[in-house]
């Protein structure tokens, strides 16, 4: 358990001083809680001794109310210190992860779904904020509170100081047996968690498909499914936590029944003053009152345990900018030399090298599979390579750092992802802090301004999620002007013109031939007309370069190429034409 608070408390980061203030406080509010009892004892000698006076009424209201008083302004600042350093926290985590995300090499989001991200980031960092805090620090509080109560005890009678104590200790032993329990079930939950998630976005996301088949019967029970696992979860979690519950209640209640019976044994047998018994029996109600109520949430411990897991386990996934430095290469010049590249077992470029000079147009063709998005992927860093190296400029693209390097590289793909957000903001995404004057000429220059100004609110016309109410053609033209307003040496296009209605097709060309002005190219392309001008072609298949050269020498040499464009090949996954 006390790990449990020591790996909070680390990963609270910057609140952890909040915390800390929390349970400084927490403890005067428990020592403002405890003297209560001095107050009572104040009264209970003078009616015993008959000694009941004015001062001694004013002497016990003046402890009481120095005692609520206290009480109101330490609960006060500890509710706040922990609400305030709770959200901070898991906004700071939030924010943290999202920064973090962008340094993780791709393959983390090929082994981690959207649910798993998704699930951390909403679940478990609500657990943490809504539940965790308040869990944690009222399980302290209420052992910081019986704890000074039972001191107090100590000092008015020894013996029955002791049997509060055991009391303590017996609630202790008994909550380590459940957080046992827990250390099995808990997981459970929090897979559950991230199932149910993954299900719904899966539901979300295919709805198009799903309505179209008419599936929505099947398709719900997936979604049916694991809602009844969560709920399975949970309420296994209640039915094994029940017991520990009320057997902790119960301990408490013997621990309390058995203060009440020592202190009238005590009486009787001369060894403990009537003040001192009646002061017991009165305590007896109190020690464990606060104690009682963190118990029943104690059980949430283990749950916090795993969410700090789960949210370490992103930050304790390593980054690919630990060692890069900013570069700012003197020429764009690309250059693979021996470059391999599997995903796990799979081979998918297989000792591969090129050239691309400065300024110069290079298309990669090939069979889809053939690795032509993965050579992309690896100049891009957004994996690195097993082996062989890639450089820009002549240093090795491990040398920059991701941000320096992302500087050089304008991506434009054919499954273009837009955010819910106004369209100056999408476009401005190239360059955050570009003028309205600046995003308007890049609108312009990637053909897409006229249509910008024909919609209801123009630039600020927000569009939605992933591009949703506006054509395919549409998005590529402003996925096109964000990337000149960026204004990169190198552009990837990756089949940017594909599945491209005729309409849409000429602006796209006008948009592309704009982009493209005395840049670095690297397109994947499957037209003739796209790749025909292009400086070099590297024709890609099975992750080898089986030819290389411009359109004239590869017709001339035959081969893949020669034979593809003669037959205008709709065969294995691409054609030229």
């Amino acid at each position: 358990m006390i790990k449990i608070f020591k790996k909070f408390f680390d990963f609270s980061g910057k609140q952890k001083k909040r915390f800390y203030v929390s349970l400084i406080f927490s403890l005067l509010h428990s020592i403002f809680e405890a003297s209560r009892i001095v107050a009572i004892a104040v009264v209970l000698k003078a009616v015993i001794k008959d000694t009941m006076s004015p001062s001694v009424i004013w002497t016990s209201l003046l402890i009481m109310l120095v005692s609520i008083a206290g009480c109101a302004w330490t609960r006060k600042v500890t509710t706040m210190q922990q609400t305030i350093a709770g959200y901070t926290m898991c906004a700071d985590k939030r924010v943290e992860i999202g920064e973090r995300m962008k340094y993780m090499p791709m393959g983390y989001f090929n082994n981690n779904n959207l649910g798993h991200i998704a699930s951390i980031t909403t679940n478990t960092c609500e657990n943490l904020q809504d539940i965790a805090t308040r869990v944690i620090l009222m399980y302290l509080q209420g052992m910081l509170t019986t704890t000074v109560i039972s001191i107090l005890l100590l000092v008015f009678d020894v013996r029955i100081g002791i049997t509060a104590v055991l009391g303590i200790l017996a609630f202790l032993l008994l909550n380590h047996q459940m957080q046992k329990v827990s250390i099995k079930i808990s997981p459970k939950k929090t897979i559950a968690d991230i199932a149910l998630v993954d299900a719904v976005l899966e539901y979300v996301q295919g709805i198009t498909v799903v309505k179209s088949y008419n599936l929505g019967k099947q398709a719900n029970k997936k979604v049916d499914r694991k809602i009844d696992e969560a709920n399975d979860i949970c309420y296994t979690l209640e039915k094994k936590f029940i017991p520990f519950m009320c057997g902790q209640t119960v301990v408490f209640k013997l621990f309390a029944l058995l203060m009440i019976t020592l202190s009238v044994v005590f009486c009787l047998n001369g060894s403990m003053s009537l003040i001192n018994a009646l002061l017991m029996i009165i305590s007896s109600f109190i020690v464990y009152g606060q104690l009682e109520s963190a118990g029943m949430y104690s059980a949430l411990l283990r749950v916090v345990d795993q969410s700090v897991d789960h949210i370490a386990e992103i930050f304790d996934t390593p980054v690919m900018d630990v060692n890069g430095v900013k570069v700012e290469p003197k020429n764009h010049d690309i250059r693979a030399e021996h470059v391999t590249f599997s995903y796990d077992d799979r081979k998918i470029i297989d000792d591969v090298s090129f050239t691309i000079p400065e300024k110069t147009t290079t298309a990669i063709v090939g069979p889809s599979g053939g690795g032509k998005t993965t050579i992309c992927s690896l100049i891009s860093r957004f994996w690195d390579v097993n082996s062989g190296s890639i450089t820009i400029g002549g240093r090795n693209v491990k040398e920059y750092t991701l941000d320096s390097l992302l500087n050089n590289i304008s991506m434009v793909f054919q499954n273009v992802y837009l955010f819910h957000d106004t369209i100056e903001n999408n476009i401005k995404f190239g360059k955050p802090d570009a003028t309205r004057e600046q995003v308007i000429e890049a609108a312009k220059k990637a053909c897409c301004h006229e249509f910008i100004e024909n919609l209801p609110d123009g630039y600020q016309t927000v569009i939605g999620e992933a591009g949703a109410t506006i054509s395919g053609g549409e998005k590529q033209r402003i996925s096109i002007a964000r990337a000149i307003l960026k204004d990169a040496p190198i552009i990837i296009l990756d089949e940017a013109t594909a599945n491209v209605d005729p309409e849409n097709e000429k602006h796209l060309q006008d948009a592309i031939a704009e982009l493209t002005k005395d840049k670095t190219i690297i397109m994947i392309a499957h037209r003739l007309k796209t790749v025909r001008s292009a400086s070099q072609i590297l024709v890609l298949s099975g992750g080898n370069i089986l030819q290389r050269g411009n359109h004239e020498q590869l017709m001339k040499e035959g081969g893949i190429y020669a034979d593809f464009v003669n037959m205008r090949s709709k065969s294995i996954g691409w054609k030229l034409g």
